[in-house]
């Protein structure tokens, strides 16, 4: 028999085939299935805030808040492997307590908040220790440095919030250590100690815009109200005694 190629028999065309083409368009859909339960969630920069704490010359824990977090967070409350989150904190929003401390903290040997305005912290990978605890690891952009920084998260809640415009929230807390001279801030080391123990408390609502930009429904199949936000105040008492006295 001829070893040329035109000798050899057709290729049949039976189940086998058929069931290799459904088996490579499964394959196919798996990674768009895994990330269809994932969703979208924008921090509340009015409940999200970073409490630090770090040593003032042994004497005491010096505490100070930033305030005004923005960033977005994507997950799917059964599967927290492929979550991710990118935040961004305000430093001008420093407040140790004291306009001197403040303006301190903030100059350019220690924060440079003129040249770098903002930190930033973008999840690399998330590791799972129990159904609500969590290790984010992560990086940390700080004065222009980038240094991993894991986080350690308990996942409190995540329910329709009792308050307008009812959007469906999700609540952490988180604590990390990172040392300020990894950050090049090495000035008044006699003063400020280097370890920075931080502590977040953040709220995230389910975006109302999906990844085409065009308007969605929370978990619970409710449309927000036209402009509503994470700004929207408490609605006011019935109380007459919880009402301001007019003017």
């Amino acid at each position: 028999m001829s070893a040329d190629s035109t000798s050899l028999p057709p290729i049949r065309r039976g189940p086998a085939a058929r069931a290799a083409r459904l088996l490579l368009a499964w394959l196919t859909l798996v990674p768009a299935l895994a990330g269809a339960a994932q969703a979208r969630y924008e921090l509340d920069p009015v409940h999200t805030r970073v409490l630090f704490a770090i040593s003032h010359a042994g004497f005491s824990q010096a505490l100070g808040t930033l305030s005004g977090s923005t960033g977005t967070l994507e997950f799917d409350p059964d599967d927290w492997s492929q979550a991710r989150l990118d935040v961004n904190v305000p430093l001008q929003r420093l407040d140790l307590g004291d306009d001197g401390w403040n303006r301190a903290a903030l100059a350019r040997n220690l924060l440079d908040a003129q040249r770098w305005p903002e930190a930033r912290f973008v999840s690399t990978r998330v590791e799972s220790l129990a159904p609500d605890r969590f290790i984010v690891h992560g990086e940390l952009t700080l004065r222009g440095v980038t240094r991993e920084v894991p986080l350690q998260v308990t996942f409190n809640a995540l329910k329709r919030h009792p308050l307008p415009p009812f959007r469906r929230t999700a609540g952490f807390s988180a604590t990390a250590t990172l040392s300020r001279q990894a950050f090049g801030m090495d000035a008044w080391p006699s003063v400020i100690g280097d370890q920075v123990e931080l502590r977040i408390e953040a709220e995230a609502l389910r975006s109302t815009r999906a990844g085409d930009g065009k308007a969605t429904t929370d978990d619970d199949g409710i449309a927000p109200a036209p402009g509503a936000d994470a700004d929207t105040p408490p609605p006011a008492s019935d109380d007459p005694a919880d009402s301001p006295a007019p003017p």
